[in-house]
């Protein structure tokens, strides 16, 4: 039996030295929660935000949400002990800032104490290895894309020019079974924008978008939620492979058009996505 899809279209950033922002995470939609202790905290509350991380997850109440950690990197004055930190956390991953080689990825799994793990791809460095870090990352674990990060390193402008980047960053998460999720936007006002961003990350394959603002997170799940239109489509196709007259069939014609097992499986995969995200964040529906 498959694990059940958990969806993760909308991961929401939250500083883990807001009390506030973590309260009010428990009731947002958003499918993962988290907590950063890297770039939304001030270098003189990082150890007073990693202990706050820890309370907030050992205390829980995010119910199906995913959660994740994001430390500081392992050259940085904080980063071994927010590793330590994770010991015993019942966290779903833990994210690494500025991943770049393989080797990395070796560095933050062999201090782990077991969880899977979640990298950030925002240096150019780590574009020329992107198949090595993916297969390196391991199962359970995710390729986060730092288009912000990215940008200013490439000295580039806009969305364009990255989307070369996104699209191999899918292409060696998939290779690997990796969850890959978009960049965030930081216009949280410009709500039209960001969908059309979303969009273009679903369709890119994305599996969901990080996001900076509670605002940002009902656009991003209703971009990364499959459309009756294509629910519609993905029964017609598993009805069909269903009937009695095509089992065992490797294509078969629908509508006009050859559909092949590779389509049925990813019908059955829109359907169980779809599910899964109209079941909200009990613990006990999702798992």
């Amino acid at each position: 039996m498959t694990d059940p899809i958990r969806p993760c279209r909308s991961a929401l950033f939250l500083p883990a030295s807001n009390p506030r922002a973590i309260e009010k995470a428990r009731g947002l939609p958003c499918d993962a929660v988290i907590l950063d202790l890297e770039d939304a905290v001030a270098p003189n509350v990082k150890a007073a935000a990693r202990a706050a991380a820890v309370a907030a997850f050992t205390g829980g109440g995010f119910g199906g949400r995913l959660t994740v950690l994001r430390v500081n990197a392992l050259d940085t004055p904080w980063g071994a002990d927010d590793l330590k930190a994770t010991a015993g956390l019942a966290v779903d991953a833990v994210l690494a800032p500025k991943v770049a080689t393989a080797a990395d990825v070796a560095r933050y799994r062999e201090r782990l104490a077991g969880q899977p793990l979640w990298v950030m791809i925002e240096t150019c460095r780590a574009l020329a290895n992107l198949q090595a870090i993916a297969d390196a990352v391991g199962a359970g674990g995710g390729m986060v894309i730092g288009t912000n990060d990215l940008a200013l390193e490439m000295r580039c402008a806009g969305r364009a020019p990255l989307v070369p980047v996104l699209t191999l960053a899918v292409a060696a998460a998939r290779a690997s079974g990796l969850v890959a999720l978009d960049g965030v936007r930081n216009d949280f006002r410009d709500l039209d924008a960001l969908r059309a961003e979303a969009e273009q990350g679903r369709d890119m394959g994305f599996d969901g978008k990080t996001l900076i603002h509670p605002a940002q997170i009902e656009p991003c799940n209703a971009a990364f939620t499959p459309s009756a239109e294509q629910v519609a489509r993905a029964d017609a196709i598993v009805a069909a492979f269903a009937a009695p007259e095509h089992v065992g069939r490797g294509a078969i014609q629908i509508d006009g058009r050859m559909v092949e097992r590779l389509h049925l499986a990813e019908a059955q995969r829109t359907l169980a996505l779809c599910a899964a995200a109209n079941r909200g964040y009990d613990p006990a529906q999702i798992g």
